[in-house]
């Protein structure tokens, strides 16, 4: 099971085979993909994403024949390199794309769409009993960034993720490889994000395993004054402490060793909260 009961926090590493993501896509060379895979695996990844389609704010849609070409080789060669324990997760709204991954060794679908785009995605992640990471988004890659509006926003996104957990068991998907995910810069403005980040332990509040992506997110950016994204590594590694205080289980980042070592350092210092073995001093 990818989670792996989530004894300590999961650290996800991003591998975009795409020429638009906004931040480190152009893995185009199968070698250089999987041994970028391999070096994230080595920096502490859990697991490692891989997708074949940007989904930055306007972005175009690809097609599955055409993610199927850009991913097929990369999850195939890191399936045979790949330790056992560390699942390939697949970043698509297609079903077919998933189909294929998995049929090539990828255990996990990460479905930004969770399940919108695709209905037959959820059959799918049923009939193969692969885990499925569901996450919200206000419109779509094309849509997103134009404005959007809440009236709240936690119970907005919240009442959104319960409606597809449903959608998603109704279809046979097992309650134990359902993870949410609040779609961290997913047709949200800054103050929706900061708020979302603020309230993560209400979102835990749903019962499933969360996965937080704010790794190198604009809105960091505008509070840091930093226009380029790989500038944004310290600012992912806060979201990455703060997600672990919280209880976030699983967090999709760039730039891995870093936020590692942030998630570590956190979980410990959580982890010792329940760890006072002296027992008190009594006043004489």
């Amino acid at each position: 099971m990818f989670i792996k009961e989530f004894l300590r926090p999961q650290i996800m590493g991003i591998l975009n085979l795409t020429p638009d993501s906004f931040s480190d896509g152009g893995w185009y060379d199968t070698g250089r993909a999987i041994e970028r895979g391999l070096e994230m695996v080595a920096e502490g990844a859990d697991v490692i994403d891989i997708g074949g389609e940007s989904t930055r704010p306007g972005a175009r849609k690809v097609t599955a024949t055409e993610q199927i070409e850009r991913v097929l080789d990369t999850i195939t060669g890191l399936a045979e390199r790949l330790p056992g324990d560390i699942p390939i997760s697949i970043d698509t709204t297609k079903s077919e794309v998933a189909a294929r991954a998995i049929e090539q060794g990828a255990g996990v679908i990460n479905d930004v769409s969770a399940g919108r785009d695709d209905p037959a995605m959820f059959e799918l992640a049923a009939s193969t009993g692969v885990p499925i990471v569901l996450m919200h988004m206000q419109g779509n890659p094309q849509t997103m960034q134009k404005d959007p509006v809440y009236k709240d926003v936690i119970s907005e996104v919240m009442g959104f993720l319960e409606n597809r957990i449903e959608a998603a068991l109704k279809a046979g998907v097992s309650s134990k490889s359902i993870v949410i995910d609040p779609g961290i810069g997913f047709g949200k403005g800054r103050r929706h994000n900061l708020q979302l980040l603020a309230h993560l332990k209400q979102i835990k509040t749903l019962g499933y395993p969360t996965m937080l992506g704010a790794s190198r997110k604009g809105f960091m950016g505008s509070l840091c004054e930093a226009e380029n994204p790989r500038q944004l590594i310290p600012a992912t590694c806060t979201t990455t402490a703060l997600g672990v205080i919280a209880g976030v289980e699983l967090f999709r980042v760039h730039d891995v060793w870093q936020n590692r070592q942030a998630a570590d350092v956190a979980w410990a210092i959580q982890q010792a909260k329940a760890d006072i073995t002296e027992p008190p001093v009594k006043a004489e």
